[in-house]
């Protein structure tokens, strides 16, 4: 039997590629191999977002071409985002590689994996599937599942931000028929799934090609202050109707999620979907990426700090206790000390709880290319160490904040220890101990601890719980972690 190993590096979208990828090759009679140094075949499943990726990508395709030299016969593919970005270039500069495998044409693996064993040359498959898109649904078997699981709503991206290379790698959008994406997901809670997140690069732009679904309440009203009401109407989706169509159809679903949305197309349909559907998590992951309405428009954002700061807070008013997470940008093209002052100003009125901080970085094929990089090198490293500590001070108020409270816990697994872990609706991490597998179950625990990222209890049920120190492994993994960690979320 051919044996294969999956490396991902990258987003959601990429974990829920490399998923597909594995049911794919398995369908066909590969198995997982236990050490990549015993497969047959190594995928290596990228991002191109930023730079490091592509940099981790020819690190690892270099480690190996040191395996290739002992096995002739291993297959190495590379897929995902560099694998369109860069196509046949790849193959010229690292002749390691004997598969390049866009995201659109995973499917195909299997049979160009064969077309390679029976003496093929280098192949290289990026094309998209615009004409009729195509979208892998997973195929799940009871026991062989965990307790969340990615779904895939809509893929590609029109919004042409301009430090963005996802519409070159990802194409422009497409979207699932509701239909189907009701099917997948009641397949998988039947199947044990008890949270779902609804994957998307723009998930909340989505449109329903079958035209299935029914308005959703409070479609086409606008109220804003700072958006016209003919903008308002642009920003309009059919995102609100899927998440009232899936909360209907599957009740027996926990918990529902997606990211990452675009802020022009929180509506106020959307809004009232998270203030009625209990379902909904309440935490938003926003970007935002800027707080100066300047660098937002050389950005091409499609939206300005007032508009989203409005937006932001009629969520936080709809939903009591709904947590913000976002992603900043720091050092893009011209952005000043002024403007960067903008950024952490906006951080702290808004109130995240949590950021994925980046320091810009040129990429491929994007208008911001034509800005130049004008920010050193070293200003960046200090605006990202602001932003980041401006991060930490609110979340851990925030986790702090917590102490003494009781938070339902979707149980995720086992932790790094003896204990648990899972997380709040808020999306919180929560450490604890109990005597029996909790896996999949909501339980609620009394939060005695607060960490950099996460938090520690004990459960309410006396009868399962086991003391803190049952899972006092778990709790010390988690403060060496988070000693090394990125504050990030």
């Amino acid at each position: 039997m051919l044996r294969y190993s999956l490396v991902t590096f990258g987003c959601q979208m990429n974990e829920h590629d490399s998923l597909r990828m594995r049911e794919v090759l398995e369908a066909t009679g590969y198995a997982d191999a236990p050490d990549m140094r015993e497969a047959d075949v190594v995928v290596v499943n990228t991002c191109s977002v930023r730079e490091k990726a592509e940099q981790k990508l020819r690190s690892q395709v270099g480690r190996l071409g040191v395996l290739k030299r002992r096995r002739p016969d291993l297959v190495i593919v590379v897929a995902g985002c560099v694998a369109q970005q860069e196509g046949v270039r790849l193959i010229r500069d690292l002749p390691q590689i004997d598969l390049v495998l866009g995201p659109d044409n995973i499917p195909e693996l299997p049979g160009l994996l064969q077309d390679l064993a029976s003496g093929g040359p280098p192949r290289v498959r990026t094309v998209f599937d615009v004409e009729s898109p195509q979208f892998l649904r997973a195929r799940p078997r009871a026991g062989r599942v965990g307790p969340c699981a990615y779904v895939t709503v809509m893929k590609g991206c029109d919004e042409r931000c301009s430090f963005c290379i996802v519409p070159h790698t990802r194409g422009p959008e497409r979207y699932r028929a509701s239909g189907e994406v009701i099917t997948e997901i009641r397949m998988l809670v039947k199947a044990g799934v008890r949270e779902v997140t609804l994957l998307g690069q723009t998930v909340n732009s989505y449109a329903d090609p079958s035209g299935a679904l029914p308005a959703a309440p409070g479609t086409g009203e606008s109220s804003w202050q700072h958006t016209g009401r003919a903008r308002s109407r642009e920003d309009e989706s059919e995102f609100p109707a899927l998440l009232r169509a899936i909360a209907d159809a599957v009740p027996d679903l926990v918990r529902l999620r997606y990211m990452s949305p675009h802020p022009r197309h929180v509506t106020r349909s959307l809004i009232l979907a998270h203030e009625q559907l209990p379902v909904l998590a309440r935490h938003v992951h926003l970007p935002v990426q800027s707080g100066s309405d300047r660098v937002l428009r050389r950005m091409i954002r499609r939206h300005t700090v007032h508009e989203y700061v409005e937006r932001a807070r009629a969520l936080q008013a709809a939903v009591d206790g709904l947590t913000l997470t976002t992603d900043v940008i720091v050092g893009f093209p011209g952005e000043t000390q002024e403007d960067f002052e903008r950024t952490l100003g906006l951080i702290d009125r808004v109130g995240f709880v949590g950021m994925f901080g980046f320091k810009y970085s040129p990429r491929p094929f994007t208008p911001a290319l034509k800005f130049g990089d004008d920010v050193p090198e070293a200003e960046k490293k200090d605006r990202l160490r602001r932003v980041f500590e401006h991060s930490e001070r609110l979340r851990r108020a925030h986790l702090e904040g917590q102490i003494g409270t009781e938070q339902t816990v979707l149980v995720e697994g086992p932790g790094e220890g003896e204990g648990y872990t899972g997380r709040t609706d808020r999306n919180d991490i929560v450490h604890f101990g109990c005597v029996n597998d909790p896996t999949g179950e909501l339980v609620d625990v009394h939060i005695a601890e607060a960490f950099k990222n996460s938090l520690a209890g004990m459960l309410v049920d006396s009868a399962r719980a086991a003391p803190i120190a049952r899972a006092a492994s778990t709790v010390a993994r988690a403060r060496q972690m988070e000693r090394r960690a990125l504050p990030v979320v």
